[in-house]
């Protein structure tokens, strides 16, 4: 990854007849930019990588601990792991801050971007330009759809302390505004400019390329106004659906994706290693949910292998506690491990040793087995690690191992035809849903290296149900397509409902860490602490529109 940094030399004339020239000539950094070479270029970078992948703070609280986790993808919570996978469903306020600190602290990056090559910046150029509003775009869609309401249309204004929050409506008609206009200033264009005007390899998605960014901003509009389809008030969303179909969206292999680096500071740029390798052993560890291997292994999915490993296996002791509520709940709690194995299709054994001692036996190293999500700390110590499956190595590799560390996902091809997919069935375009639905997962396939193979038999391949049937499996292949981009992955779970088993929420306490809202699925984020005391007006304005700041309380467009 081609990371410069900034460091403009600036040349100052020295009237003394002691400074020859040679002396600065001398003394010139050789690594350094010149004010001739200076370019907004250099810029783009550091906005590009903190989007999606920041520093280790916000990696380990804002992915980890909650959107990965909401989305269904991984889970914490095994016997022997430092957290209870009841962590981010129960509120802390130091992991919400540091979500809420990132994202809000985050606007100014992609502002200065914005500010150098707006008209009469320094370094106008309004095609860069408009590649930061691209990115623009997906930082706002993030953001709110995050934490619901947030400032937009103030944001930014320096003679406004304390800009007021927009609805999620303003915000969404706003974003399409932005990607518009940005898209009608790309026009033909391929490029930036030439030479220290052109973005080149200093943008980290797409090299410089102008109409891969415009087909960007294209399917990103429709993924919002899809999004926003049915929701209250959004009359805008018909139009920008077919707004967005009849023009270049992204399309085969056309993957906006990012190169993970693996030589920066975990402090400047994360990936998932840095919290699965440097918290140390067993305990930093995670699997992989159950709703994400059953639905690979239950319609023979080819990326299984690629998305996990299989359960390391082996004979397991699983004993009866001397006291209560744990020697009450033993034969419970053992009972819905084996009911989970036996659900996986898991060859096991079983053997009693008196009323005190359970003992499973499961081959080692063949079966995929997911980890059921939120599980309570009452069943703690009979969520063994040798049951359950990890992610796939390339998922948490460590940085400087010689192993591949997986892409950071953007907005992929495959999204884009599973978005126009769901815009046929629901009427939009003349596009073919079956089509359009079974090049999305071809792509979605490609993207992690495996071919579609016998999946074509499988019922999952094929839209031949009803119009809510065919809806499921979109928003099921799309959510798979997201796999380690929680933040997208649990806003599509959280618009379609599915995968139902996900989103319909978990009631035994026995079994399940409930959190503060009982159960319920996770809707969004509480505003960071800093809202309620340094803006009280705004915050109660938008308590008073939006809802309590509960992370119960359903968005705009939720379904």
């Amino acid at each position: 990854m081609n990371y410069k940094s900034l460091i403009i030399f600036i040349f100052i004339a020295l009237g003394t007849a002691s400074c020859t020239d040679d002396f600065v000539e001398i003394n010139k950094d050789p690594n350094a930019i010149t004010a001739e070479e200076a370019s907004a270029r250099y810029f783009i970078t550091d906005p590009q990588y903190q989007l999606y992948s920041p520093n280790r703070y916000p990696y380990w609280r804002a992915h980890l601990i909650h959107t990965d986790r909401y989305a269904g993808y991984f889970t914490f919570g095994h016997n022997g792991c430092w957290w209870s996978d009841e962590l981010g469903y129960r509120y802390s306020s130091g992991y919400t801050d540091a979500t809420w600190g990132w994202m809000a602290g985050y606007f100014g990056s992609i502002d200065n971007f914005l500010g150098l090559t707006e008209a009469g910046g320094e370094f106008e150029n309004d095609l860069m330009h408009a590649v930061g509003m691209i990115m623009k775009g997906l930082y706002y869609q993030m953001y709110t759809d995050l934490f619901g309401e947030i400032p937009f249309s103030e944001a930014g204004n320096p003679d406004i302390v304390t800009p007021k929050y927009d609805t999620q409506l303003e915000i969404y008609t706003g974003i399409i505004d932005d990607l518009d206009a940005a898209m009608m200033t790309i026009g033909d264009n391929t490029k930036t400019g030439e030479g220290i005007d052109d973005l080149g390899n200093n943008d980290l998605y797409f090299n410089g390329d102008l109409q891969l960014w415009k087909k960007l901003a294209n399917t990103l509009k429709l993924r919002i106004a899809l999004r926003a389809y049915g929701a209250e008030g959004a009359d805008f969303a018909d139009g920008a659906i077919t707004e967005a179909l009849g023009a270049d969206l992204l399309g085969d292999g056309e993957d906006c994706v990012m190169t993970k680096d693996d030589v920066i500071s975990q402090w400047s740029s994360a990936a998932y290693g840095d919290i699965w390798h440097n918290f140390g052993g067993l305990g930093s560890k995670w699997h992989v949910g159950q709703n994400v291997i059953d639905n690979l292994r239950n319609n023979n999915d080819p990326r299984l292998e690629v998305y996990a490993e299989p359960a390391d296996g082996g004979t397991v002791e699983l004993v009866r506690p001397a006291a209560d509520p744990g020697k009450s709940l033993f034969l419970k709690h053992v009972g819905f491990v084996t009911q989970t194995l036996t659900d996986a299709g898991v060859a096991f054994t079983e053997d009693n040793v008196g009323d005190s001692l359970i003992t499973i036996t499961m081959p080692e190293g063949i079966y995929y087995v997911g980890q059921p999500t939120r599980m309570g700390g009452d069943i703690y110590s009979y969520i063994k690690p040798q049951f359950f499956s990890r992610p796939a190595p390339e998922i948490p590799a460590k940085k400087n191992s010689g192993t591949t560390m997986w892409d950071e996902i953007i907005l992929t091809a495959a999204e884009s035809f599973f978005l126009q997919a769901e815009a046929a069935v629901l009427g939009f375009g003349t596009g073919n849903a079956q089509s359009l639905y079974q090049t999305g997962i071809q792509n979605a396939m490609r993207l992690w290296g495996v071919d579609v193979g016998d999946f074509v038999n499988e019922d999952m391949y094929l839209l031949n149900g009803s119009q809510e049937e065919n809806m499921e499996k979109i928003s099921i292949q799309r959510w798979l397509a997201c796999y380690t981009d929680g933040f997208e992955g649990w806003a599509i779970a959280r618009k379609s409902g599915y995968p139902s088993l996900l989103t319909q929420g978990l009631s035994d306490p026995e079994i399940y860490g409930l959190g503060d809202i009982d159960g319920r699925y996770p809707e969004r984020l509480r505003y960071g602490t800093g809202v309620q005391t340094q803006d009280p007006e705004n915050y109660g304005i938008v308590i008073g529109r939006q809802g309590p700041d509960r992370q119960d309380t359903k968005l705009w467009w939720a379904k």
